[in-house]
């Protein structure tokens, strides 16, 4: 999630006890201190399976070595790359994919069927897919999610958005902006200068807004939930929004993941319990959508949508469940677009940031692990009832149903959340109508629902999760699946509501988020694992899951920190420094091994002080070598900065071409960045000298001499 619309409200009141308090009990703060995470983690558990899995032919196996030299911390209008490497601009902002869409300086360029027709804004996950298998280095579709818009940006040459905090949004306005939300399939290619290019009026261009008409599908699809005066029968919604991490599936689609959705939506009635527990707002949505309704050119309730108020006797005869329509993981196929994309509601309903894929094995269920992106939220993971058949792997190239497929695998099985323990060791809870919550009733009865309401269990995950004792964590954002292992990796961002050494733990209603506030962990004190009020730096977890199919052991593979502070335990350097870890990418080499790329979303000033948001590198395989299968002060050469972006950015988004010669990245919301505000394809290193109207761009960066990068 960008910082930038980050919800700082409190919406759990559950008062289960916190992941910092759980590693406080596991890690002594003495032990920190005295010698740093090495005598801490590593390791916890002796983890890193990958060389314990691959131990027999160690001696044989080349390690892989990062051979770049680390880049230094950077404030400035340019994307840094190590010397011997070259970056690139490929489709910002307002990137023209069809005729339709107008040239980007005139009127029509800021008007709702320009950004239906163009690149939208703030680009965050991607993905590419192969066209066909001898180009896929060099050819793909490339799925891209616009996760928000500075509306400041948007509406600059006007002067901004008109009536942005107060009164009624001119329909244009709210048209427009609702199109530059979504999701982009645009088509790219690399030319034979070694530079790339989209490719404008491509069958494979399409984009999907906050007003596109989408499928429902599993549990909630046809409830009672779901039913609105636009889909009466449940099975229909509109359109897709703030998709901020991403996932793919090995059947070839694409999942766009809904996360800070709650914000569009306005509720000044009824509060529902599943309304309270999301943070849908009271008085006026994020950027006042609703206010459009009513206007003469206004059509089906577009704009009406937005304000979810009870107003009618039934359901289906308003909008009140409007918002029960959104919060999931949405299916698109990239290489068919006359189908609908697919809500796949089984994976549960949240803020979720991602969607990851876990390690897959034929004959064995598909798993996906997910988190939500809040403070004193929880991780998830969804375990398909059907097993893994590699017959419904992608083809590229060949036309047949990828999203029946995905029903297959993403309509039926179990959702489950994490608890962990001190002791290292984690448990997996399911989220079902008949699981027994720790004080001895049935889930379902403990939400007021009926015995058998798995979509009512859906519609509530969190509060499903609050009653059976998961895991509140620091803001859980990104994952990454080491595919030879099967070990997870998961960002937490950081928690700004982290008391003081000595304060008790208490809930603050903070927003009015609920009704009824409980005492516990909503906020928790420092500890050893979190030794400052106000964790701005965060840190990243790994697991395994055990043999049994809800256990797992976990430990902390790195503390974010500022060189040369009390408060750096993992020990990182000027060179490697880094705070509030967001996207995180496994990119596999073979062999047993692959780079961890971390990309971070910094608010953390001692770091920020030094650098830009940034994107580093390690080979969790490489520390194995070294006795230890975390970063410690040790082994800080392993952890190396590869890139940073430009002033005021973020750096998210990420995946490589198959023959890893091209690594792509996000530059999203920049300061004053590309240097030439019209040109689509330009070289990203390059800092403009005059202000420019900024445009959030992907960023190919490859070697000079067309290697295969990092290595």
């Amino acid at each position: 999630m960008s910082k930038e619309i980050e919800d700082h409200r409190l919406h759990n009141a559950s008062g289960n006890e916190p992941f910092a308090s759980v590693l406080d009990r596991r890690v002594s703060r003495r032990g920190v201190m005295r010698g740093g995470l090495g005598l801490v983690a590593a390791s916890m558990l002796g983890i890193g399976g990958t060389a314990k899995a691959l131990a027999a032919g160690a001696a044989e196996k080349t390690p892989l070595t990062l051979a770049f030299e680390a880049v230094r911390g950077s404030h400035t209008d340019a994307v840094v790359v190590p010397q011997g490497y070259v970056a690139q601009v490929l489709v910002p902002w307002g990137t023209p994919l069809t005729e339709r869409a107008p040239d980007w300086h005139s009127a029509l360029a800021m008007g709702p069927e320009s950004q239906a027709n163009s690149v939208g804004m703030h680009h965050d996950g991607m993905h590419g897919f192969p066209l066909d298998e001898a180009s896929a280095s060099r050819r793909f579709v490339l799925a891209l999610n616009n996760e928000y818009i500075d509306q400041q940006a948007l509406w600059a040459p006007r002067g901004g958005p008109t009536h942005a905090e107060e009164g009624a949004r001119p329909a244009e306005e709210s048209r427009t902006e609702i199109n530059a939300h979504g999701v982009t399939l645009v088509e790219v290619v690399k030319r034979d200068d070694g530079r790339w290019a989209h490719v404008p009026g491509s069958p494979y261009n399409r984009r999907l807004t906050s007003a596109t008409e989408m499928e429902l599908a599993g549990p909630v699809a046809g409830s009672d939930y779901a039913r609105t005066r636009f889909s009466p029968e449940g099975i229909r919604t509109r359109g897709t929004n703030n998709n901020c991490g991403n996932g793919f599936t090995p059947w070839g689609t694409y999942l766009a993941c809904e996360e800070n959705w709650p914000n569009i939506f306005v509720n000044t009635g009824e509060r529902f319990r599943d309304d309270a527990r999301l943070g849908i707002p009271t008085q006026r949505s994020r950027y006042g959508w609703e206010t459009s309704a009513g206007d003469a050119s206004e059509q089906g309730d577009e704009f009406a949508r937005f304000d979810i108020t009870p107003r009618a006797d039934e359901a289906r005869d308003d909008y009140r469940n409007e918002s029960r329509t959104f919060g999931y993981q949405v299916e698109i196929d990239p290489y068919d677009g006359s189908r609908r994309a697919v809500k796949r509601t089984a994976l549960g309903r949240f803020r979720h940031e991602g969607c990851w894929l876990g390690k897959l094995e034929a004959g064995e269920p598909v798993v996906y692990y997910s988190g939500h992106d809040a403070r004193n939220e929880y991780i998830y993971k969804f375990v398909s009832d059907a097993p893994w058949d590699p017959a419904d792997a992608n083809r590229p190239g060949a036309g047949y149903d990828r999203l029946a497929i995905g029903a297959k695998y993403l309509d039926r099985g179990t959702l489950y959340v994490a608890r962990f323990a001190a002791d290292g060791s984690g448990e997996w809870l399911p989220l079902t109508p008949e699981t027994v919550t720790p004080d001895g009733r049935p889930l379902a009865e403990a939400l007021g629902l009926a015995a058998d309401d798995l979509a009512g269990v859906i519609v509530n995950t969190c509060d499903a999760a609050d009653l059976m004792g998961a895991t509140p964590m620091d803001r859980p954002e990104w994952a990454t699946v080491d595919p030879a292992s099967g070990e997870v990796y998961i960002t937490l961002t950081n928690n700004s509501q982290r008391t003081g050494e000595g304060s008790e733990p208490t809930y603050t209603n903070d927003g009015g988020a609920i009704d009824a506030p409980g005492v516990g962990f909503a906020t928790a004190p420092v500890n050893a694992a979190n030794p400052r009020p106000d964790n701005g730096a965060g840190h990243i977890i790994r697991w395994r899951e055990e043999a049994t199919p809800t256990a797992f052991a976990w430990e902390v593979f790195v503390f974010g920190g500022a060189a040369g502070d009390d408060d750096n335990p993992s020990g990182l350097t000027e060179r490697n420094q880094f705070a509030s870890p967001d996207g995180l990418w496994f990119d596999d080499r073979g062999d047993g091994q692959g780079i961890l790329w971390i990309q971070t979303d910094n608010g953390y000033d001692p770091v920020a002080e030094h650098t830009n948001d940034q994107l580093l590198a390690v080979v969790p395989e490489a520390l194995q070598g070294q006795g230890a299968s975390v970063i410690d002060a040790d082994n800080q050469a392993q952890l190396k900065r590869f890139a940073v972006g430009p002033n005021g950015c973020e750096v998210t988004g990420i995946f490589a071409t198959p023959d890893r010669t091209a690594l792509f990245i996000n530059i999203q919301h920049p300061g004053n960045w590309p240097a030439d505000g019209d040109a689509l394809v330009q070289d990203a290193t390059v800092a403009g000298s005059n202000e420019v109207r900024p445009r959030a761009a992907t960023v190919v960066i490859q070697k000079a001499d067309g290697g295969r990068i990092g290595v």
